[in-house]
Order: structure tokens, then C-alpha cells, then sequence
């Protein structure tokens, strides 16, 4: 783990300062710093809304401590099932109970017996590091969307046909922004807690990462990265004690809104409804059929599933088949569609019944353990992993935890968790 974190970031700082030094580089922080100033020293701060605005909301203390905290999943999973005008059946009813328990076990119960020792033995990152790789990882991002955009010979953004004709292979790096914007904000969130930077500047930079992420995603035509991007900034700030609660709400009701309103529109561009459709509506076909989806997998899976692990494998590059395309095969013998499953859709393909109550048990669990971890430290490195996982976790309420980087940051996550819990353990780890 150290050799390799010792390359990374080697590597990664390296590439930083060669890059700050370039003529293109210097004038960009330049301006930015000229209107961070500008935003700083402005006289409209002051008609802001203060810290305690609606300050009523702070004295629940689920709300002001425990928003984001891993059973805002099943809160979630509850919302989306009620959205659906069709009610569950009996045996779909069981495999969301059998789901819905082991995760509350895994994320609440099984982290009380861990990491009871003295925070001494989590090892702390360095905040430049992290700055360094979050920094490269934006920049590869970039490279690949400008390389995404000259593929199609077009921005998908203006011309909505040309998002199916972006390439996976080209675009699936571009997401490699959402953990680089994260892990960047890290590091300002390091330098308040150090007081090198006020929150005034702090704030300016995460609404920078904010819009600049958005923008970039948004021009290629999808939703559910720019929903991370927003999501995984609350939930830094709401942790890193940089947003207010009431920031908080308001920045999740809009994204609520943004993911109606995209959602219709792009529906009424894909002819899918009309004009005269209510938004919610567009929310409500989308529950309905991924629940119907949901549904005719449970029937097939049975307790111990059909393909055993074929379907997580399906999510690595040069599969036949990727994970969606083999719902859309399995229920409809359609592979030129991608069908999103739920968070149990998988689980249930793979393993049946059992691979949910063992998959959200696990699933439970590293959350849990996360969250555990962040509240003994605050450290915002802990904080940005739990965010960034949390993130996709609650997006994979309807569209599932299968594309390969979300799980590679799970499987990080998993080693870099294993690793404390052993070390807390008193087990020397080489």
C-alpha cells in the first residue's frame, strides 16, 4: 500500500508542478484568484442569509449530525419505491425486507465491534498529496472529454443524438473528474480547518469545482454525474462544516429538481411524453419500470441467482456484454439496450436472495465503517471517501453500483478500511 501510494504520488506531483508552471496554468489561477478576491471582499455578501437562518433546523440533531449517514440509503430506496404507482408483490416485498435488514445490520450494528481503539493508529494523508492526485485526475478527465467531443464531432449538449455516439471507452475517463474534484476539495477543506484559507474562499472553491464539474458533464449530455457531482459536494461541506444545514437542504432540493426537470425535458425531446405531462410524472414511469424490471429478476433469480458472479464481471472493459446489457438480455433478449436493475438488481442475478442479504450486508458495512471513521477523525480525506461512496450508493438506488471506476472506488475503499480495522487490531501490516 505505501510503495504504491509512494508512486502515485511521486508521480502525480510531479505532473502538478510541471503543469503550474506553464504560461496557460499561471494565467488561469491568476484570474481565479482575481475573482475569488472579488467574491471575498463583495458588498452583496452581506444581504446572504447568515448561519443561522432558519436556525429552527438546527436543533434536530439527526439533521444538523446524521443527514448523510449510511441509512439515508433505505430512506432513499423507501422514496423511490413509493414513487411507483404499482405496489410490490409478495415475493419482491421479501427480497426488499431481506435487503433493507442486513443493511441496517452491516451499516449500524457490525461497525459498534471495530475501531474502539485510539484514533492514533488511522493513518493521516498528507493534504498535498491528495490535492496532487485529485489535481491528475482532473486534468485526464479533461483530456478525455475534449477527446469524447472530437469522436462525435459535435457537443452532445446541443445535439442530443450524438450522446449515443460517444464511445465508453472514451467517456468512461471523463467521469475520473467526480473523485478529482473531491479529493481537490480536500485539500481546501484542509487549509480552513488549518485557517490558511477563510470559509469565504472555501465556499468560493467548492462552488468552482461545483460549476466547473457540472459544466463539463452537462455538455456531454448526462444527469446522473452531474447529481454526483452536487451530491458529493454537500456532502463534503456538510461534514467539512462548510455549508449550513439549511445550505444542505436547499442544495438536495435542488438537486431533486434538477433530476425532474432533466429528466422531462429530456423526455420531451426523446418523444417519451408530451408537453402536457405533469415533470412527476416523468419520475413515476422511470420508478415504474425499473421496479417492473426489479420484479421479473426476482422471479427468475430465485435464492441463489442464475449467473454467479457473470454480471459483476461484465462491468470490466472488453465484456462481451456490460452489466445493463445483460438485464436487457435476460428479460427482454435485447443486448443493444441497457436496462438499469435497481441497487439489488445484481445482487439478485448474481446470487439470488442470498447475494442481497450478503452484498448489502457488505455494502452496509463499508458505509458504516466510513462513517464510523469519519466522525472519530474529520479528517477530509475520510470525509471525500465517505462522500464519494455514499454518492454512488444512493445514485445506485435505481441504476446499480456496475460501472467499473465506481467499483474500483469501492474496492480502494475496502482496502484502505481493511487495512485500519487490522492496524486497530495491534496486526502489523506490510
Amino acid at each position: 500500500m505505501s510503495l504504491i501510494y509512494s508512486i502515485a504520488t511521486y508521480l502525480t506531483r510531479n505532473i502538478e508542478d510541471l503543469l503550474r508552471k506553464s504560461l496557460l496554468f499561471t494565467v488561469i489561477y491568476k484570474i481565479l484568484l482575481f475573482i475569488e478576491n472579488c467574491w471575498v471582499n463583495s458588498y452583496f455578501k452581506q444581504f446572504y442569509p447568515g448561519e443561522n437562518f432558519l436556525s429552527f433546523i438546527k436543533r434536530s440533531k439527526i439533521l444538523s449530525e446524521h443527514i448523510f449517514a449510511p441509512l439515508i440509503v433505505i430512506v432513499i430506496f423507501a422514496i423511490f419505491l413509493l414513487l411507483a404507482t404499482q405496489p410490490l408483490n409478495s415475493s419482491l416485498q421479501n427480497t426488499v425486507l431481506i435487503g433493507f435488514v442486513f443493511f441496517i445490520i452491516g451499516s449500524m450494528i457490525l461497525p459498534r465491534f471495530i475501531l474502539n481503539n485510539k484514533d492514533e493508529n488511522i493513518p493521516i494523508f498528507n493534504s498535498k498529496d491528495i490535492h496532487s492526485i485529485g489535481f491528475c485526475l482532473i486534468i485526464i478527465g479533461l483530456i478525455f472529454f475534449f477527446l469524447s467531443i472530437a469522436s462525435v464531432g459535435g457537443l452532445p449538449i446541443l445535439k442530443s443524438s450524438l450522446r449515443y455516439s460517444l464511445k465508453p471507452i472514451l467517456t468512461m475517463p471523463v467521469f475520473l473528474l467526480i473523485p478529482g474534484i473531491g479529493l481537490v476539495g480536500a485539500d481546501y477543506l484542509t487549509q480552513f480547518r488549518n485557517k490558511k484559507i477563510t470559509r469565504s474562499q472555501v465556499r468560493f472553491r467548492f462552488i468552482l469545482l461545483l460549476a466547473f464539474g457540472a459544466i463539463i458533464l452537462l455538455t456531454l449530455g448526462y444527469r446522473t454525474p452531474i447529481i454526483a457531482v452536487l451530491l458529493m459536494i454537500i456532502i463534503i461541506g456538510y461534514y467539512g462544516e462548510v455549508l449550513s444545514v439549511w445550505e444542505v437542504i436547499i442544495g438536495a432540493l435542488i438537486g431533486v429538481c434538477g433530476i425532474i426537470g432533466i429528466g422531462y425535458f429530456r423526455s420531451l425531446n426523446e418523444l417519451i411524453i408530451t408537453s402536457n405531462t405533469s415533470p412527476i410524472y416523468s419520475l413515476q414511469t422511470r420508478a415504474d419500470f425499473t421496479l417492473h424490471v426489479l420484479n421479473l429478476l426476482n422471479q427468475i433469480s430465485g435464492n441463489f441467482g442464475i449467473l454467479h458472479g457473470g454480471m459483476i464481471s461484465g462491468a470490466i472493459p472488453g465484456s462481451p456484454l456490460g452489466p445493463r446489457m445483460i438485464v436487457g438480455k435476460l428479460i427482454a433478449w435485447r443486448t443493444e439496450v441497457t436496462v438499469t436493475p435497481t441497487l439489488l438488481g445484481q445482487m439478485l442475478i448474481d446470487f439470488g436472495k442470498v447475494g442481497v442479504a450478503i452484498e448489502m450486508l457488505l455494502l452496509g458495512f463499508i458505509l458504516g465503517t466510513g462513517y464510523k471513521i469519519i466522525k472519530i477523525t474529520k479528517n477530509s480525506f475520510y470525509i471525500v471517501l465517505y462522500s464519494l461512496l455514499l454518492t454512488y450508493t444512493i445514485l445506485g438506488v435505481e441504476t446499480g453500483i456496475l460501472d467499473i471506476q465506481v467499483l474500483f472506488y469501492f474496492f480502494v475503499a475496502i482496502f484502505i478500511y481493511l487495512a485500519i480495522i487490522l492496524k486497530n487490531k495491534g496486526i502489523k501490516i506490510y
